[in-house]
């Protein structure tokens, strides 16, 4: 006869064993640090999945030293789940021997060491994901056995506060305990009092105060000293070629110094165009340093995040109108429900990559370096699921469809900026992804791209904007691509009489068919030229991380 709770069996099991082998040792759910290891121990079976919190920011780094400080011979064969490949101790698990199989979305510190570790078959890639298909499928078929989480706070009886740093956690909590899997949190204290229930204790089996607080890295801050005046004309041209050619006002931007500079220049050249209150009024994304000046400049309404960020803090509590902001004052962040909202209720993404081929498909994955997509490929694609409408969404299907005769939708603006060169000079655009050689490599049943070419709408680089949208065939597509691709092999390849062609008909458009004049691209429009300017516009409440003070 079939048994129908052999989960709940072995949930029991495993606390059974823990039981006994702490016992006296722990406070209701809190074990000692001094005893991680045995619980790891008792609660880990070889073949298990395992989720470590590995976010874009906050890590669980005292339970990813100490898992990858087991045995590997009495504790093997792991199957890793992880958003984010952060730190050293998330391939140390791999390296060891403890774990072989891993599914993930990002691993952009690791991911030289990615794939080395895949050539030497150490390490066996379930699948690239992005964050919201990762998190999906943890309920589905990737249901954690183990989840190793951490939070800001919990008391003695497992309910934890998760601070403005939520990221990850409320997903990968569930998907375990309702899976009657086991939920295990490092926090940075044990209080009697939380300032605010974020996880309800019923959904947690034990906690652990770390010796030192979690590791969490300030992400998306960029110093606006470090932007250049080339991206100070794209943000000019981005601006008005397309934010007030649409009029965006539900918007995602991509970590990079390029969206920066936009969020640096609302305050002076979109409100020099008179664009506020008609653009970037509502937004799915971080609490950027950069974006303070257009706050405080009424630009932006409001803003729900994905996590949070480092010294932002006392601006967020200050600022509960433009933040989700609880009754404790701290900031409540989500990243499965914000990647959701920028999938399904922004109108345009923006972003930068490292290659562009000329269908338009683009990837970070380039040869000897395995770093994954994150959100932006969930950022970065039409929603086909939308059915509400905006006017920037109306505008942009009526584009691409103009004179089929299809059926009237809209269409998500996926716009990628890049610089014709990246660093050491390698072009942005190429012929052939290098995502073809990885697919090889490591087995890959497809080549990992972030972003489809039928995805994106435009294309803007220090050459000009091309807009995909109004390109019928690929004959068109490919030569707007490369007629914005600057020197470029790609772009000197272009035929210029068709080039032309299309920059007379506005699929392409160079900064001097905009008004804009290249000698007016100055850093002196940015709002704010360094971190201090970030401080005095904040009215002293932003409080940059020791790394970005020079003063």
């Amino acid at each position: 006869m079939k048994q129908w709770n052999t989960l709940a069996q072995n949930r029991q099991a495993r606390l059974a064993r823990a039981g006994a082998i702490l016992a006296g040792a722990t406070d209701a759910k809190v074990v000692p640090a001094a005893r991680l290891a045995d619980l790891l121990y008792s609660v880990i079976e070889c073949g298990d999945r395992v989720c470590l919190e590995g976010n874009n920011q906050k890590q669980a780094d005292f339970l990813a030293r100490a898992l990858a400080a087991l045995d590997p011979a009495r504790i093997n064969h792991l199957h890793m789940l992880q958003s984010v490949l952060a730190l050293p101790e998330h391939l140390d698990v791999f390296e060891r021997g403890v774990a072989d199989r891993l599914d993930f979305s990002f691993s952009g510190p690791q991911a030289g060491r990615v794939a080395r570790l895949v050539a030497a078959g150490q390490l066996n890639i379930g699948a690239i994901h992005t964050y919201l298909e990762l998190f999906a499928r943890y309920f589905i078929d990737l249901a954690p056995r183990v989840c190793l989480v951490a939070a800001e706070a919990a008391d003695r009886h497992g309910n934890l506060y998760t601070g403005p740093n939520t990221e990850d956690t409320p997903a990968i909590v569930e998907a375990t305990a309702f899976k009657n899997g086991i939920v295990i949190v490092q926090v940075n204290r044990i209080v009697d009092v939380l300032p605010r229930v974020d996880i309800p204790g019923d959904w947690v089996d034990f906690v652990v105060a770390s010796p030192d607080p979690y590791y969490i890295e300030p992400l998306f801050t960029r110093d606006p000293a470090l932007i250049s005046e080339i991206q100070v004309l794209m943000a000019m041209m981005a601006i008005k070629g397309i934010y007030a050619e649409y009029g965006v006002q539900r918007l995602n931007h991509g970590i990079g110094f390029d969206t920066a500079a936009i969020e640096l220049l609302l305050p002076t050249y979109a409100e020099s165009l008179g664009l506020k209150g008609q653009i970037c009024r509502h937004w799915a994304l971080n609490p950027h340093p950069a974006l303070i000046p257009a706050i405080e400049a009424g630009f932006i309404d409001t803003v729900h995040s994905f996590g949070s960020e480092l010294g932002m803090e006392e601006y967020i509590r200050a600022r509960p109108d433009v933040f989700a902001v609880g009754p404790d004052g701290s900031m409540r962040s989500n990243r499965a429900l914000c990647q959701a909202a920028g999938h399904y209720a922004c109108d345009m993404f923006i972003g930068s990559t490292l290659q562009i081929d000329m269908q338009g498909n683009s990837s970070t994955a380039t040869v000897g370096r395995i770093a994954g997509f994150g959100g932006a490929s969930n950022m970065g694609a039409d929603a086909r699921g939308r059915r509400h409408a905006s006017p920037a969404w109306l505008k942009a299907g009526e584009q691409a469809r103009r004179g089929s005769g299809q059926i009237p939708r809209g269409q998500k603006l996926v716009v990628q900026i890049v610089e014709t060169f990246r660093e050491h000079m390698q072009p942005a655009f190429v012929d052939r992804l290098d995502a073809w050689e990885l697919a090889e490599q490591a087995g890959f049943a497809i080549p990992p791209v972030m972003i489809y070419g039928d995805d994106v709408t435009h294309i803007l680089t220090e050459e000009g904007i091309a807009n995909l949208l109004l390109c019928r065939g690929e004959e068109e597509r490919e030569q707007a691509i490369r007629g914005v691709a600057g020197y470029t092999a790609v772009g000197l390849a272009r035929d210029r009489r068709m080039v032309e062609n299309l920059r007379d008909r506005g699929i392409i458009t160079r900064p001097e068919d905009l008004g804009i004049d290249k000698r007016d691209a100055s850093r002196d429009l940015l709002a704010a030229r360094n971190m201090k300017d970030l401080v005095r516009a904040s009215g002293g409440l932003y409080e940059p991380p020791r790394r970005f003070r020079n003063w």
